[in-house]
Protein backbone atom coordinates (compact mmCIF):
# COMPACT_ATOMS: atom_id res chain seq x y z
CA UNK A 1 0.00 0.00 0.00
CA UNK A 2 0.98 3.60 -0.59
CA UNK A 3 -0.27 6.58 1.36
CA UNK A 4 -0.26 10.10 -0.05
CA UNK A 5 -0.86 13.23 2.02
CA UNK A 6 -1.15 16.63 0.39
CA UNK A 7 -0.55 19.99 2.02
CA UNK A 8 0.02 23.61 1.08
CA UNK A 9 -3.36 24.58 -0.28
CA UNK A 10 -5.04 27.83 0.68
CA UNK A 11 -6.68 31.02 -0.52
CA UNK A 12 -4.77 33.56 -2.58
CA UNK A 13 -5.54 36.46 -4.86
CA UNK A 14 -5.09 36.25 -8.59
CA UNK A 15 -1.45 36.59 -9.52
CA UNK A 16 -0.30 34.99 -6.29
CA UNK A 17 1.68 31.81 -5.69
CA UNK A 18 1.36 28.61 -3.71
CA UNK A 19 3.47 25.50 -3.33
CA UNK A 20 1.75 22.20 -2.82
CA UNK A 21 3.48 19.23 -1.23
CA UNK A 22 2.64 15.55 -1.24
CA UNK A 23 4.32 13.17 1.20
CA UNK A 24 4.39 9.55 0.12
CA UNK A 25 4.81 6.61 2.47
CA UNK A 26 4.52 2.85 2.32
CA UNK A 27 5.84 0.84 -0.65
CA UNK A 28 7.19 3.92 -2.41
CA UNK A 29 9.84 1.91 -4.28
CA UNK A 30 7.04 0.58 -6.48
CA UNK A 31 6.09 4.05 -7.75
CA UNK A 32 7.08 4.81 -11.35
CA UNK A 33 5.53 8.24 -11.67
CA UNK A 34 3.56 10.77 -9.68
CA UNK A 35 1.23 13.53 -10.69
CA UNK A 36 -1.04 16.36 -9.69
CA UNK A 37 -4.66 16.51 -10.71
CA UNK A 38 -7.36 19.01 -9.96
CA UNK A 39 -11.10 18.90 -9.71
CA UNK A 40 -13.10 22.07 -10.24
CA UNK A 41 -15.95 22.95 -7.87
CA UNK A 42 -19.19 21.18 -8.70
CA UNK A 43 -17.57 18.45 -10.74
CA UNK A 44 -17.23 14.82 -9.85
CA UNK A 45 -14.25 12.54 -10.08
CA UNK A 46 -14.82 12.22 -13.82
CA UNK A 47 -14.01 15.91 -14.10
CA UNK A 48 -10.58 15.48 -12.56
CA UNK A 49 -7.96 16.84 -14.95
CA UNK A 50 -4.25 16.24 -15.08
CA UNK A 51 -2.08 19.22 -14.19
CA UNK A 52 1.45 17.83 -14.24
CA UNK A 53 3.33 14.58 -13.84
CA UNK A 54 6.91 13.44 -13.25
CA UNK A 55 8.51 10.05 -13.69
CA UNK A 56 11.34 8.40 -11.79
CA UNK A 57 13.92 9.87 -14.19
CA UNK A 58 12.75 13.41 -13.62
CA UNK A 59 10.97 13.76 -16.94
CA UNK A 60 7.93 15.99 -16.69
CA UNK A 61 4.71 16.72 -18.52
CA UNK A 62 2.70 19.85 -17.80
CA UNK A 63 -0.79 20.47 -19.09
CA UNK A 64 -0.94 23.28 -21.65
CA UNK A 65 -3.11 25.38 -19.37
CA UNK A 66 -0.35 25.58 -16.72
CA UNK A 67 2.80 25.65 -18.84
CA UNK A 68 4.97 28.55 -17.78
CA UNK A 69 3.06 28.98 -14.51
CA UNK A 70 3.26 25.66 -12.65
CA UNK A 71 6.28 23.46 -12.08
CA UNK A 72 6.26 19.91 -10.78
CA UNK A 73 9.26 18.53 -8.92
CA UNK A 74 10.13 15.60 -6.74
CA UNK A 75 12.53 14.95 -3.88
CA UNK A 76 13.08 11.21 -3.97
CA UNK A 77 15.14 11.23 -0.76
CA UNK A 78 12.20 12.72 1.10
CA UNK A 79 9.53 10.84 -0.89
CA UNK A 80 7.87 14.17 -1.50
CA UNK A 81 6.23 15.62 -4.59
CA UNK A 82 5.82 19.35 -5.12
CA UNK A 83 3.82 21.65 -7.33
CA UNK A 84 5.01 25.25 -7.48
CA UNK A 85 2.15 27.40 -8.73
CA UNK A 86 2.66 31.00 -9.81
CA UNK A 87 0.54 33.60 -11.60
CA UNK A 88 -2.55 31.89 -10.24
CA UNK A 89 -5.89 32.59 -11.88
CA UNK A 90 -9.45 32.20 -10.54
CA UNK A 91 -9.94 29.28 -12.94
CA UNK A 92 -7.16 27.42 -11.10
CA UNK A 93 -9.54 27.09 -8.15
CA UNK A 94 -10.26 23.51 -7.17
CA UNK A 95 -9.28 20.52 -5.12
CA UNK A 96 -5.77 19.40 -5.97
CA UNK A 97 -4.91 15.72 -5.70
CA UNK A 98 -1.61 13.96 -5.62
CA UNK A 99 -1.47 10.56 -7.31
CA UNK A 100 1.01 7.74 -7.78
CA UNK A 101 1.27 5.32 -10.66
CA UNK A 102 2.79 1.85 -10.53
CA UNK A 103 2.39 0.90 -14.16
CA UNK A 104 4.37 1.67 -17.30
CA UNK A 105 1.86 3.83 -19.13
CA UNK A 106 3.06 7.22 -18.01
CA UNK A 107 0.64 10.01 -18.90
CA UNK A 108 -1.67 12.65 -17.47
CA UNK A 109 -4.65 10.32 -17.63
CA UNK A 110 -6.12 9.69 -14.21
CA UNK A 111 -6.86 6.06 -15.09
CA UNK A 112 -3.12 5.34 -15.08
CA UNK A 113 -2.77 6.21 -11.39
CA UNK A 114 -3.56 3.70 -8.68
CA UNK A 115 -3.11 5.67 -5.47
CA UNK A 116 -4.60 9.01 -4.55
CA UNK A 117 -4.38 11.44 -1.69
CA UNK A 118 -7.33 13.15 -0.03
CA UNK A 119 -6.71 16.45 -1.76
CA UNK A 120 -5.91 20.01 -0.74
CA UNK A 121 -8.11 22.97 -1.61
CA UNK A 122 -6.82 25.89 -3.66
CA UNK A 123 -8.99 28.98 -3.98
CA UNK A 124 -7.97 31.90 -6.16
CA UNK A 125 -9.98 35.09 -5.91
CA UNK A 126 -10.08 37.85 -8.49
Amino acid sequence: QIQLVESGGGSVQAGGSLRLSCAASGYTDSIYYMGWFRQAPGTGREGREGVATIDNYGNTIHANIVVGRFTISRDNAKNTLYLQMTSLKPEDTGMYYCAAGLGRRWSLKSDEYQYWGQGTQVTVSS
